[in-house]
Formats: C-alpha cells, sequence, structure tokens
C-alpha cells in the first residue's frame, strides 16, 4: 500500500566526523519498506544535542557505515506501509521516534521506521510542533512518571528548563499536579518556563538555587528531574529533603555523586504502541505548547547545528523538510 514514491531523495548526510560543515545535502535512494515498517514522507525533523555529539564523533554502538542521515525523531504523513502494518494507512498524519534508526535518521525526505516506534500525531499539535517533540516529549514525560513517579502536590525542580526536554518537562510536571520550581537561562528563559506553568524560575548559573529552594519548600524538595549536569545540579542535590529523589537521562554530564540519603535514577526514553498512546494523552490533556526556537530549511542543517552549538536555545530547533 503506497502512494507514489521516488527512487531517491535529498537528504542531509555527513561522509565523515567532524564540525556543522560535514553536514551536506545530497541524493541518496529512497529506504526500501521491510514488512513490519512505515514509510513516512517528512514534514519536520528534531535537531538535538545528541545529533551534534554524533555528528562529531561520539557513536554509541558499532562502527557507521557512511554516509550517515542523522535525526532521532520528525513528523510527517505515511507514503507507504509494510505488508504487515495495520494501524496505519497511506496519508496519515504521524510522528516517530527512532534512536540510530537502521535504515537513516529524519533529516531527509524520506525515513523508513518499524510502526510500533510511529504514532499518529496528538490532535493539539500540528506536523510542525509534532515533529518537535517525539525525542523530548518521551524523555520528558518517562523522567516524570516513571523513573521519579512524581505525586500531586510534591515538590520538583526541573533543572535545565528551558531548553527542549525541559519547556516539556514543566507543562508534564504541572499536569500531574507538582509543584514546580525551574531553573532556567537568563531572564528570557525564566519568562519562558513561568508562562508553561513553573511556579517559580530561577536563573541556574546567575542565581542562588538552594536559597530559592529553601524559600520554595522550607522542608526540603522532594525530586529533581535533571537535564543539565554539573555544578548547578549539585546545587539542586543539596536542596532536596532526607529520602528525595533525583532522575536524569542518559547523556547528562558530568552526573552527580551517589549519596546515602537519596534516590539517584538514569534513564532512556522508550518508544511503543503503549508509550506514544500515554504520551498522546499527556499532550492533549496539559495542552502541550511546544516552543520552536528556530527553523531552518533542510539544505542548512548545518546552519541549525551552529545554532545549538551557540547555546540558549529556549525550546527546540527543528529541521523543515517540507
Amino acid at each position: 500500500m503506497a502512494s507514489k514514491v521516488p527512487t531517491t531523495m535529498r537528504a542531509a548526510v555527513i561522509d565523515s566526523f567532524g564540525g556543522p560543515e560535514v553536514l551536506k545535502l545530497g541524493t541518496v535512494p529512497v529506504p526500501e519498506l521491510d514488512p513490519e515498517e512505515v514509510l513516512i514522507a517528512v514534514h519536520t525533523a528534531g535537531v538535538g544535542s545528541w545529533d551534534a555529539d554524533i555528528r562529531g564523533g561520539w557513536w554509541p554502538q558499532g562502527s557507521p557505515r557512511f554516509p550517515v542521515i542523522l535525526g532521532t525523531d520528525g513528523s510527517g504523513n505515511v507514503a507507504a506501509v509494510g505488508s504487515r502494518v495495520r494501524r496505519f494507512k497511506v496519508a496519515d498524519k504521524v510522528y516517530s521516534y527512532s534512536w540510530l534508526n537502521p535504515k537513516g535518521g529524519f533529516y531527509a525526505e524520506y525515513v523508513a521506521v518499524n510502526s510500533e516506534k510511529v504514532a499518529r500525531i496528538p490532535k493539539r499539535l500540528d506536523l510542525r510542533k509534532a515533529g518537535a517533540i517525539p525525542t523530548t516529549a518521551f524523555t520528558a514525560l518517562q523522567g516524570v512518571d516513571d523513573a521519579l513517579q512524581i505525586k500531586r502536590g510534591e515538590s520538583v525542580i526541573i533543572h535545565g528548563a528551558s531548553g527542549g526536554v525541559g519547556t516539556l518537562a514543566v507543562q508534564f510536571a504541572k499536569l500531574r499536579g507538582a509543584r514546580v520550581l525551574a531553573t532556567a537561562s537568563g531572564a528570557d528563559g525564566k519568562a519562558l518556563v513561568r508562562r508553561l506553568g513553573a511556579d517559580w524560575a530561577v536563573d541556574g548559573k546567575q542565581e542562588d538555587i538552594v536559597a530559592a529552594a529553601r524559600r520554595f519548600a522550607p522542608e526540603g524538595i522532594d525530586a529533581v528531574l535533571a537535564f543539565a549536569g554539573g555544578n548547578a545540579l549539585e546545587e539542586c542535590i543539596h536542596t532536596l529533603r532526607r529520602g528525595g529523589r533525583v532522575a536524569y537521562p542518559n547523556g547528562v554530564e558530568p552526573g552527580p555523586e551517589e549519596q546515602r540519603t537519596i534516590t539517584i535514577k538514569t534513564y532512556d526514553a522508550i518508544p511503543g504502541v503503549r508509550e506514544f498512546e500515554r504520551l498522546n494523552r499527556a499532550v492533549d490533556a496539559a495542552r502541550l505548547k511546544v516552543p520552536i526556537a528556530a527553523a531552518y530549511p533542510l539544505a542548512q542543517a548545518a546552519k541549525a547545528h551552529q545554532r545549538l552549538a551557540k547555546g540558549h536555545v529556549l525550546g527546540k530547533v527543528v529541521v523543515k523538510v517540507r
């Protein structure tokens, strides 16, 4: 079952590791479809720090086969479905998260993804915003729900709240009934997280996190969800009550030191049919807002990575494919 699909496509590829300049627009074959896969005509691709890490030479398993197409997530319309796929049909609006996707990433006009890592986009989101969030939304929601199991009324620090993951985590923590103290970057970052629902915000680089937390929760903070490491994270941990807990996704460095009186968990975002169903419910229930920091056409994917490298990204950078 397929719409008219070409044999070749445009993609932003790397032929070697290096700086943003190694990302070049090229023409490559459209990936062939296995029975369990969905072919997506990509509309928007998310751009994450992990993409820049891979481009720069970090390869988490095995050896790469160049050319490599980056991109762990995105959105688009279904262009074809494999013979065993029943949940989707051509033209469905979908979004997807697939880490190190075997047939190439989302910086391309088409991507072939296992159907269990694909879902129809939430009703509240358009393709652009849906394409920005699969990786970050799973990371945020699973941090709140699974790693920390946030309960109504608990006090939570979202550390690194003004970035792509943090802006969503603030909203999901509020959805679960938490009181949220957000650490953000700059006055504009603080203003953004307050608009997204944080009860209070502090500039993690310029202000005293410990003093702010003591005013916010005099008996101690219940939990910290961290999307940045280093000294500011250690300050956040100092605010925890005895028995408090910390969670952060793998890749946050430097991570905190182990301590007897608190629980520290690391985790990875996991996609799946049930996980997407839960995410879609949370997106709709939270009336999720998706801040887009910058959007670049596919031919300027290198500029998207240059924007990441400058820092102070409030929300998410995306690549516009269609």
